[in-house]
Order: C-alpha cells, then structure tokens, then sequence
C-alpha cells in the first residue's frame, strides 16, 4: 500500500514539474497608446470573449485579458470592451 501511493506521489508531483506554465498576465504592461499596443497585439485587448466591436469590421482578432484591458482600458476609445481594435 505505501509503494502504490508513493508512486502515485511521485508521478504527480513528476507531471507537475514537466508541464510548463500557463501564460499569465501577472504582470500587465501598460502601453503608452494604441500604436505601442497594436505593435504586440494587434487586433487590441478584449476584456472578456463574449465582448462585440462597436466600431464594425476589424482585420485581426484581439487578444483576451481582463488584466491587459484593465492596465489599459483608457485607449478604449468607444467603451465596447475592446482598447485598440483594428
């Protein structure tokens, strides 16, 4: 019995270690403006998914996240959830 959850220990805490980190937005960047931002993002920061554009037809698809948005909510423009769409 302690062989199978030693084992079991030790295969998890293994996985645990060999799965790399998921991207995280710890530390938001705050873009000086739009073409700052545009520059690494190009369709814009979107806070969530579920936003819709306001401004029409965009060329690229932003990126979502609530921190990035948050960091940089005044560059959006028309309030639709999403700074600096194109």
């Amino acid at each position: 019995m302690k062989k199978i959850i030693f084992a079991t220990f030790a295969s998890t805490l293994l996985l645990g270690l060999s799965v790399p980190p998921l991207e995280t937005d710890a530390a938001a960047k705050t873009f000086k403006n739009c073409t700052e931002l545009n520059k690494t993002y190009k369709g814009g920061i979107a806070k969530n998914s579920k936003v819709k554009n306001k401004g029409g037809k965009t060329k690229y698809k932003p990126k979502v996240s609530a921190k990035l948005y948050a960091a940089n909510k005044s560059k959006d423009r028309d309030k639709d959830g999403i700074a600096c769409e194109r």
